[in-house]
């Protein structure tokens, strides 16, 4: 996707993503039935807040923005340079959004790359990252990326089971 360009958000672009990310996050743990809607706002800012102290400028954190040669909005990534978790030479990706009018164009597979391609410049060897188990379209991207799975956690509901 040559006519993908990638920089890195202005402060204004993180405020306004930022609010999205946090809600989006949210909606995710109740979906997976991780929080209670009552409290899963409130769990995804403090979450939020730990890892971006500072905020826009927490030491080792990339938001970068995806944008067509005109400056169309393709969508943005999250990239911390260090594992929350404290793997060796491995950065972390906690978010990638493509914008929906763009899904399924291989904007994401190319934003992806180009997130990769500014880890390596950082000299980070690896990155990883979560995905939910039911995102078939992310699943789906970060296989064909090259991604493979490194740990899975798996869930049986045992409401209403009977034995």
């Amino acid at each position: 996707m040559s006519e993908l360009t990638v920089r890195a958000m202005t402060e204004a672009e993180f405020d306004r993503w930022q609010v999205g990310v946090v809600r989006a996050f949210a909606d995710e743990q109740v979906a997976a039935n991780n929080w209670a809607a009552e409290t899963a706002l409130e769990l995804a800012r403090q979450g939020n807040e730990a890892l971006l102290p500072a905020g826009f400028t927490t030491a080792g954190m990339l938001f970068l923005k995806g944008e067509l040669r005109d400056g169309t909005p393709v969508g943005v990534l999250w990239i911390g340079l260090t594992h929350p978790r404290g793997a060796p030479d491995c950065a972390f990706l906690y978010d990638i959004e493509i914008e929906p009018a763009h899904r399924g164009a291989g904007y994401g597979r190319a934003l992806l790359a180009a997130g990769e391609d500014v880890v390596r410049r950082h000299g980070v060897a690896a990155i990883e990252l979560n995905v939910f188990g039911d995102n078939a379209r992310a699943v789906g991207l970060y296989a064909r990326s090259g991604y493979r799975v490194v740990t899975q956690q798996m869930r049986k509901s045992l409401a209403g089971a009977q034995r």
